[in-house]
C-alpha cells in the first residue's frame, strides 16, 4: 500500500477546472495567434508625408505603415518599425516621444528606439529614412 494519500474527487475536479484558465494566460502572452499581433514592417520604402509633419524635437506615428519618424533638434531624422519586439503587436499610440504598445504595455523611445518599459527587452527595428521631393520616405534602403 502506498504511503501517499490518493487525490480526492474535489482536488481532481478543481485541477480540471483550472487547466483551461491557465492555458488562456499562457496564450495571451505568446506571440502569434490572433492577439492583435502583426508583422507588417515595411518591406520597401514608403512615402509617409510632408517633411513639415515632423518638426525638430518631435516624433510622428504613421499607424497605417507601422513606422515612427523622429527629428532631432539638429534636423536629423530617425525612423523605426512600430511592431513591438515583445509579442509583435502594432504600436498604435505615441505620447510625446514615447510609443506605447496596446498589448502588454511596453514603451519605447521614438527618438532612439530603445525600450523604456518592460515587458519588451529588445529595441525597435531601425529603418532608413530620407526626404525626397519634400516628402519623408522610410523603409529598407529608403
Amino acid at each position: 500500500m502506498s504511503a501517499r494519500p490518493s487525490a480526492s474527487r474535489r482536488t481532481v475536479l478543481r485541477g480540471a477546472a483550472l487547466t483551461p484558465v491557465a492555458g488562456l494566460g499562457i496564450a495571451a502572452c505568446s506571440p502569434g495567434g490572433d492577439s492583435g499581433a502583426t508583422q507588417a514592417t515595411p518591406t520597401a520604402p514608403v512615402a509617409l508625408g510632408p517633411e513639415s509633419e515632423v518638426p525638430a524635437g518631435s516624433a510622428k506615428l504613421y499607424r497605417d505603415e507601422n513606422v515612427v519618424v523622429s527629428r532631432a533638434a539638429n534636423g536629423s531624422m530617425k525612423a523605426y518599425s512600430t511592431i513591438c519586439t515583445h509579442a509583435g503587436c502594432a504600436i498604435n499610440k505615441l505620447a510625446g516621444t514615447t510609443l506605447i504598445c496596446p498589448c502588454h504595455g511596453s514603451r519605447f523611445d521614438a527618438v532612439t528606439g530603445k525600450v523604456v518599459q518592460d515587458p519588451a527587452t529588445e529595441p525597435l527595428h531601425e529603418l532608413s529614412v530620407e526626404v525626397k521631393n519634400g516628402r519623408i520616405v522610410a523603409g529598407p534602403t529608403a
